[in-house]
């Protein structure tokens, strides 16, 4: 995750983004955060995802087990559950229209303030109008 990435956007992604990378196989909590950060979300901490988890595991999106581990106290693993993977893709078709209407928005944002500069070269600005009763 880069500085300047809006901390409420990840907010609302990472439960998505956190199903996703448990459909690869399943995994504990800082194997996931190592993952994620692998993938680009480089400042994503522990503290951000275990609650996610909590939540996911809570709304029976995810389920766990624990598994000794060699290398410290037993590791709570999850992967998602059958109603995780059909949230999932519920979740994904909607954040493919979310992005496309994004994507159509910002750039018809770009067009006009491009060609809005073009036309400042060019041409006076007029005044805003405002119908009546609106001022």
């Amino acid at each position: 995750m880069t500085s300047d990435r809006d901390p409420q956007l990840l907010k609302g992604v990472l439960p998505m983004l956190t199903l996703a990378a448990l459909t690869h196989d399943e995994s504990y909590g800082y194997e996931l955060v190592a993952a994620l950060r692998a993938a680009g979300l480089a400042e994503l901490s522990t503290g951000t995802l275990y609650p996610v988890l909590t939540r996911l595991e809570r709304d029976g999106l995810v389920t766990s087990r624990l598994m000794a581990s060699s290398s410290g106290p037993a590791r709570k693993y999850y992967r998602p559950s059958d109603a995780g993977l059909a949230a999932l893709r519920t979740q994904r078709a909607s954040w493919a229209a979310l992005v496309a209407t994004a994507d159509r928005v910002l750039r018809a944002a770009a067009e006009t303030a491009a060609a809005g500069t073009a036309a400042t070269d060019t041409a006076p600005t007029a005044a805003p109008t405002h119908p009546e009763g609106t001022r």
